[in-house]
This record gives C-alpha cells, sequence and structure tokens, in this order.
C-alpha cells in the first residue's frame, strides 16, 4: 500500500477510534496521549501505539499497557479499530494488567471490532459424486471444532437417528449389526441423549428431564460399541442409596442413563451428511465437509470454524486480582469447547454442570455421604466461559456482543467482585449465557451488576443450558434484562444443599442478598423440562431479611413442564413479590418445600406476595410459606400499566433489539416430534418449536408423515400462532402404517431442514372416552376467577388433546388447549384456566370436561361465590 494511502487510512481510523463509539456504551472517554491504538489491517506490533502507527495485536497492545498501567493518572483507553483481532491463544490478563490510582484500563471498540477463536476455511470445491456436497482443506492449525459458522449462521454437526439397536453393556453397547463398526471414522461419532416430559411417543432418554448428556464412541468393532470413559461411567455408575431405590446420593436426577441408555440421536459422522447446513470434519485427511443452506455460495461466504476455546482469561487470584478493566463495544465470537469430545464428555447433572474425572461418578461433590466424597456437597464441575475472570474486581463489560460461541460465553467466576455486565447480547452460544460465581465453596462472587442486556437464541449445543447461571454468590443484581427464546430455564440461582430427600437439613452456602428484580422473560423452556423463568435451588442467605428477592419480573409463555417461578429443592429465604407470572406449566410458584427443618416441622420460610397471576392460590401461612395479596389475572389489562413497562430493558437500551447477529438463515429445526393417534385414519403431532428463528420471526410449521419405506404419505401445515396455542397439528387421510413424522420450520427466509423422525406409529380407532377430570376447584377474586382440576388418570383409547369448560352465566364453552394440555396428564400434574368478566357477589357453577380424539368425557362441576 503506497505511504500517502497508508497514512490517510490510518488517519480515518484514528478518528472513528478517537470519536466514533456506540451509542449504548457506558460514557466513553476522550483519548489522551496515553491512549493506545489497535488495528488488525493497519496495525504493526514494531510500533509504538499511538493513533497514526498502531500495533496489530490484542497481546501487543497488552503489553503496552503493562508498562504504563502503574502510573496511570487518568484512564487508559486500548482503542480497537473495526477489523477481526484472530486469536489462536487466548489475551491472558493477571494483576499487572489492572488499572491503578483510581483509573480503568479500558479496552474500546466500536461495535465492529471482533475478537475471534476462528480459522477461516477456504478453497471449497464440489465433493465428486456426491451431489450438493463441498469440501475444502482444514485451516492450518485446527485439528478440532465443534463449531461451523457460514456468514454468521451456525452449521448442525451431521446428525441422525442411531441405524442399529443398542443393548447397554458395562462398556457401552452391543449392537443389533455391525454397521457402526464400518463408518469411516466411528470414533468420531457422539451419541446424544435428549431428555424431556415423557410425551406422546417421545422417549425420555438421559439423566434427567432438565439433561441433555453427550458421550463419544471410543470404538465400534464388528457388534461391540465401546463408549469412552469417564463419560460412560460418570453418566450409567453413580452412586445410589442402597435403602433407596433409584435416589443418587448426588440427589439429582438418576443412576443412569434413563430408557436401557438408549440414544436420542448420533451427531458428527460423514455418513450421516444428508441435510442442507449439516457439516463434518474428517480429523484424520484434514477435510471440511459443508452441504450449503439454499442460497449460500461457499466461493464468497465467510466460512469460519471455532478453534480457540478461550478468547479472554483473566486469571486473577486472591492476593493478585485482576482490578479495574473494561471492555466496551467489542464482540467475541467463533470459539468452542473440546472437553465434551473428549474421553470426558459431557456427563450431565443440571445447567451445564457435569460430573468429571475417573471416579467422578464415585465420589465428585458427595461430601460426607460416601466414603472419600469430595466438598462441599454438589461441587460439580462448572462448564467455562470462552471470555472469563476469576478474582476480578470491578470489571466491565458494556455495550458488548457474545455470540457464536461454544462454552459459555461470559464466566464471571470464584473471587469476582463488584463487577457489571451492562447493555449486551448474548446469543447464539452452545450452553450457558452468562455465569456469575461458583459451586466449590471458595470465595463466592459478590456485588455484579447484570443490567439491560438482551440475551436470547440459546443455548443451541448443550441444551439444558441457561441465559443466566448465577452460583454462590452475594449482593448480586440481575434487573432489567430481556431474556426471551431460551432451550431451558432464563435465570438459575444457587446450587447445591437439598439433602432433605433423606431427612437432613439444607447444607449452608454462603450465598446472600441476591436480587432477581424487573427483568421480562418470554418463551423459555422450549426444548427441555423441569424449570423456570427464575429457577433457584439451595438456601438464599440467614433470613427473611437477606435470602434471594424476585421482584418486578414479567414472566411468561413457558413451553416445557415447570413453574414461571420455581423454588426447588433446598430453596429458603425466597421472597416472590409484585411479579407478573402467566402461561405456566403447571405453576406461576412452585413454593412449598419441606428442606428447612427448625424442629417444629415448617415449611422452607417462603413469601410469595402482590404478585398478578393466574394460580389463584389463597392468602395463607402454611408453617412458613407465606401467601398473600396476590391478584388473579384474566388479561395484561388488570395488571397496572407501570409495571408491565417497567420490566425488561430500560429505553435507552431498546436498540439492542433491532441488531441483527449475523446474516438471516432459515430456522432451526423443531424438536422431539411426538405422536398420538387421532382416530384410525389421522395422528396427532406435537413437537418442540424452533427457539432459533434465524434472524426472522417464524411463521409456521410443516408436518410431513411417511411409512415404512419412506415415502411421503401426509402433511399438514400450521401457523406458528395456531401452534402455539393448540401444540397440535393433524394429519389425516392415513391408512396402515407404522408412520413417522418429521416437522419442518419457516420464516421469510425459507424452510428449516427437518426435524429428526418421531417415533414410528400406527393409527387406531378412538371409541373410549376418557374418564372426567377430578378435584375441580374454582379460586374466586371479583371480577375472575381460577379453575383448576386434576387431569384423569384413565384416557380411554386415545391421549387428551384439550378440555371444555362451560361457565353458569350462559356464555360460549372455552377451549382448552395448549402444551400444558399435554404434559400436564401423564405426570398428574394440575391444570388451571382464569375465566374473567365475572360479576362481583355471584355464585357460578362452572364445569370442566376431558377431550381425547374418542369424544368428550362426562364433566365435573364446581360451584363458588365471586368476591365483593
Amino acid at each position: 500500500m503506497p505511504a500517502r494511502q497508508r497514512a490517510a487510512l490510518v488517519a480515518i481510523v484514528s478518528a472513528l477510534l478517537t470519536l466514533g463509539t456506540s451509542p449504548l456504551s457506558t460514557p466513553s472517554y476522550a483519548a489522551s496521549s496515553s491512549d493506545l491504538y489497535v488495528s488488525p489491517v493497519l496495525g504493526n506490533d514494531h510500533t509504538d501505539g499511538t493513533a497514526r502507527h498502531p500495533v496489530r495485536t490484542l497481546r501487543r497492545a497488552r503489553d503496552l499497557v503493562r508498562a504504563r498501567a502503574a502510573h496511570l493518572t487518568a484512564d487508559l483507553t486500548v482503542h480497537l479499530a473495526p477489523g477481526t483481532y484472530r486469536q489462536t491463544t487466548p489475551l491472558v490478563l493477571d494483576a499487572r494488567d489492572s488499572g491503578t490510582n483510581g483509573h480503568r484500563i479500558v479496552w474500546q471498540g466500536n461495535g465492529t471490532a471482533v475478537i475471534s477463536g476462528g480459522r477461516q476455511v477456504t478453497d471449497w470445491s464440489q465433493v465428486p459424486g456426491r451431489k450438493g456436497l463441498w469440501s475444502a482443506p482444514a485451516p492450518q492449525g485446527l485439528t478440532d471444532t465443534r463449531q461451523l459458522y457460514v456468514d454468521g449462521v451456525r452449521a448442525q454437526r451431521a446428525r441422525g437417528a442411531v441405524p442399529v439397536q443398542l443393548t447397554r453393556t458395562d462398556t457401552g453397547y452391543t449392537a443389533s449389526s455391525d454397521t457402526l463398526a464400518h463408518w469411516k471414522h466411528p470414533a468420531d461419532a457422539e451419541f446424544v441423549y435428549t431428555s424431556g416430559e415423557a410425551l406422546w411417543n417421545i422417549e425420555r432418554n438421559g439423566l434427567g428431564q432438565w439433561t441433555e448428556p453427550r458421550c463419544r464412541i471410543a470404538s465400534a468393532e464388528g457388534t461391540t460399541i465401546t463408549m469412552v470413559q469417564p463419560c460412560w461411567d460418570n453418566s450409567n455408575k453413580r452412586v445410589e442409596f442402597p435403602d433407596i431405590p433409584g435416589r443418587t446420593v448426588g440427589m439429582v436426577g438418576p443412576g443412569k442413563l434413563t430408557n436401557g441408555g438408549k440414544a436420542t440421536y448420533i451427531e458428527n459422522a460423514y455418513e450421516l451428511l444428508d441435510q442442507p447446513g449439516e457439516w463434518y470434519l474428517d480429523k484424520a485427511a484434514r477435510k471440511v465437509y459443508y452441504l450449503p443452506r439454499k442460497g449460500e455460495n461457499l466461493t464468497r461466504a465467510d466460512v469460519e470454524a471455532a478453534a480457540a476455546e478461550k478468547l479472554i482469561d483473566g486469571r486473577g487470584t486472591a492476593d493478585a486480582p485482576v482490578h479495574d478493566v473494561a471492555f466496551r463495544g467489542l464482540q467475541f465470537s467463533y470459539a468452542t469447547w473440546l472437553t465434551p469430545s473428549q474421553p470426558e464428555g459431557f456427563s450431565e447433572i443440571q445447567a451445564g454442570y457435569t460430573v468429571t474425572g475417573a471416579q467422578g461418578w464415585a465420589t465428585q461433590g458427595l461430601c460426607q455421604y460416601v466414603e472419600g466424597g469430595t466438598c462441599p456437597f454438589a461441587s460439580w464441575t462448572k462448564m467455562p466461559g470462552n471470555v472469563s475472570f476469576a478474582y476480578g474486581q470491578r470489571i466491565e463489560f458494556g455495550d458488548d456482543v457474545f455470540a457464536h460461541l461454544g462454552a459459555a460465553g461470559l464466566d464471571l467466576g470464584t473471587g469476582t467482585k463488584d463487577s457489571t455486565v451492562n447493555g449486551s447480547i448474548f446469543t447464539d452460544i452452545s450452553g450457558n449465557g452468562l455465569e456469575i460465581g461458583g459451586v466449590d465453596g471458595q470465595t463466592p462472587a459478590s456485588g455484579v451488576q447484570v443490567t439491560d442486556n438482551h440475551l436470547y437464541g440459546l443455548p443451541r449445543e448443550f441444551h439444558g443450558g441457561v441465559a443466566v447461571l448465577n452460583g454462590y454468590t452475594q449482593h448480586d443484581t440481575i434487573a432489567h434484562n430481556q431474556i426471551d427464546h431460551v432451550g431451558y430455564s432464563a435465570v438459575s440461582l444457587g446450587w447445591g444443599g437439598w439433602p432433605d430427600k433423606i431427612g437432613d437439613p439444607a447444607t449452608p452456602n454462603s450465598s446472600h442478598d441476591n436480587a432477581v428484580t424487573d427483568n421480562l422473560v418470554f418463551d423459555y423452556m422450549q426444548m427441555l423440562d423441569d424449570g423456570g423463568g427464575v429457577y433457584t435451588q439451595g438456601l438464599t442467605g440467614t433470613s427473611m431479611t437477606d435470602g434471594e428477592k424476585v421482584t418486578g419480573n414479567v414472566i411468561h409463555d413457558q413451553w416445557g413442564l415447570g413453574k414461571n417461578v420455581y423454588t426447588d429443592n433446598g430453596c429458603t429465604y425466597e421472597t416472590v413479590e409484585g411479579n407478573v407470572l402467566y402461561n405456566a406449566s403447571y405453576a406461576n410458584v412452585a413454593s412449598r418445600h419441606t428442606d428447612y427443618r427448625d424442629g417444629l416441622g415448617n415449611n422452607d420460610p417462603t413469601l410469595v406476595k402482590d404478585n398478578w397471576w393466574e394460580e389463584g392460590t389463597a392468602d395463607s401461612d402454611n408453617k412458613g410459606l407465606v401467601t398473600t395479596g396476590n391478584t388473579i389475572m384474566a388479561g395484561l389489562s388488570d395488571v397496572p400499566s407501570s409495571v408491565l413497562e417497567n420490566a425488561g430493558l430500560e429505553s435507552q437500551y431498546g436498540g439492542l433489539l433491532d441488531r441483527r447477529i449475523g446474516s438471516v438463515s432459515v430456522p432451526e429445526a423443531p424438536s422431539r416430534v411426538g405422536t398420538s393417534t387421532a382416530g384410525a385414519d389421522a395422528l396427532y403431532v406435537t413437537f418442540n418449536p424452533s427457539f432459533v428463528d434465524g434472524g426472522s420471526p417464524v411463521t409456521g410449521y410443516t408436518a410431513r408423515a411417511y411409512d415404512a419405506g419412506g415415502q411421503e404419505v401426509g402433511e399438514q401445515a400450521v401457523t406458528a400462532g395456531e401452534f402455539k396455542k393448540t401444540a397440535l397439528v393433524r394429519i389425516g387421510g392415513l391408512t396402515g402404517g407404522p408412520f413417522t413424522v418429521t416437522v419442518t420450520a419457516a420464516n421469510a427466509h425459507g424452510s428449516s431442514a427437518p426435524s429428526l423422525a418421531s417415533s414410528p406409529l400406527t393409527p387406531t380407532a378412538a371409541t373410549a372416552l376418557p374418564a372426567a377430570p377430578s378435584s375441580p376447584k374454582l379460586r374466586t377474586a371479583r371480577t375472575a376467577a381460577t379453575l383448576a382440576w386434576t387431569p384423569p388418570t384413565a384416557t380411554g383409547d386415545a391421549k387428551v388433546v384439550g378440555y371444555v369448560v362451560t361457565v353458569s352465566d350462559g356464555r360460549d364453552p372455552i377451549s382448552v388447549t395448549g402444551r400444558d394440555v399435554l404434559v400436564g396428564q401423564p405426570s398428574a400434574k394440575g391444570m388451571f384456566r382464569v375465566i374473567g368478566g365475572l360479576t362481583p357477589g355471584t355464585a357460578y357453577t362452572v364445569t370442566v370436561a376431558t377431550v381425547t380424539a374418542a369424544g368428550t368425557s362426562p364433566a365435573v362441576k364446581v360451584t363458588a361465590t365471586t368476591r365483593t
């Protein structure tokens, strides 16, 4: 480049760095003579880092910071020019990289500086004899990865049904044939065990309906499938109490993979490359294979293979913390996490915590309950962050993007203190979005403020992950965030300490004074079950005064079985106040536990106060569980507008919702397709909707039925709005059987790849009517009432698809449909619906009847008088 042209470009970049910051950034800092400048395009690491002579790499900038940090008289800003900063190893920061004398080190981008752990994949060509399949040489230095992205859109590792029948053994499986032994590289393949509520011909595999463990094949020889260790033992040999069948000493989930250890599907094999958007890395041949989606052109696309496992690694210690460092206007992308591909695998407990080590199943976190148990109780292994800090003080992330990442996005771990995450986006992350604190009994995180962030479209790979994971912490605040379209729980707090299941009191921990307030949470638990919008385990403090506060949140539209606010085992001293809670399966607040024992047989002290909800539970003091002042809501008009408007992003951060990350693409395929008979010639189909929409809202779904020979024999489309209401699609005109069903999702950009197929099912005539519901109750307010009932245990020869409610005031019958209808019946979870438009002081008789494909059951009725 000519010197004059280069000088002009440097001047432009310098001006942008000095003046051009994102409008969402926390206060920008004027450039001073001590500021440093970095450009991945124009920089040179042999220069001094001035505006006219920027350095090229973050590491060189860090070294220059170290030379100046001890003598700061103002904040020192490291200005990052637009471009991609490729990291083969993390930018390691320690105490030497901290601000001093009351000033900060500020790493400042302008929204287009990307800190990347990716390797570009280039030189694509079509594979002879494989229509549509392309290949490229693996980039230099790439030995393995779990993620590939095409123009910022995550590709799916090749996956499909397990092609053989498997019988579990001590070391793996015996297969019904030697098919897997003939694959190119069977030891690359990974079994995935998707859990969930047992429903409609959907198998419950895995280690609890909130988990999705993964283990790789070690070898396939003939019909003998050997699985990698220790993943296999950690997933199948967890210690159980000898006198409590099925109860693990860890007290979370089963002792071994359920359903005979059957895998839901298999992933990462060349032989499974059959759908657009799928890819495979042949490590032996050093080739990347990809089946392009419609409209993708690999000769022009930016294809990134995630290579580095960490982008920034803040390595503080208790004696020498990293402190007074800020990251603003930066994007962190294209990092991976390779442990699940290794013998350790991914033996999940919950929320990305795993059992690890050769004897993990026998000792890890089991403390006093087994000989040699490690302490503290329930101290399992936390998923790492692609950006992480330990013992960081006054660390700030503002106006940043965490996207296209392969582990947790950001981990502010043990010893983090007085730090903030503000105005940032977390999306397209394999596991947890943001992690705070730890579960290992060391120094808790404290004073972390997580405010005005948008977290959505995650987790993408480890589906038991959550948007915000808060471990053992003190004085943390999670406020004014929007969390939507997530696979499991939105916010998960606390960990450990629930041996109530064997009659022991909760284990003390260091948590207290944490708050989850004024967040907007919706469309959560879109894939797994038994979680919540806000989910808590373990003691939250030492009293109601310093216990956890969940206040002012608006939480709605949950798909999987669970609660809006879930106070699970061990959760004690929690206040749930002033929230708006609706559209849950099966409760707004789960709060009655007996984990805490004070010698009087009391329940866990919990306060559920002044919420707007649909549950309608009456005021009471149930041995320490206080329910008071809650309002039944028939609709949002019953809630003060100020409460609704205050939840979620504050007005100055509304622009986060309009920022697009990556290219617009088709949605992710739906998951967990299940079927039930809808009569002699029809099937009902249900599935988990696509919570990753590709940057354009999902408009509808199409279900397709196939006969045993793979021939399509029927299809039915449904709009996204209608499916959200009914959770059902009906495919008619089927004769014979059995049939499998796949489902695709559509948006303005096109249709997704098909889902994995349902288990085969043959339609049968449905003639036997179901039993009526039982235990109807009418919980009344002045102008509304909550009708609650228990689903029937006998459903005739078909599954429950709805209920019919009538009200004695002559209004039209009310049709009750939705996902809670489907998951509530087999698990015997209570149902409820709000009936609005009632007259104060009036007696009403309400009936409810069960609906299946065979017809409608007799109705049961209940009478009550509304309040005056």
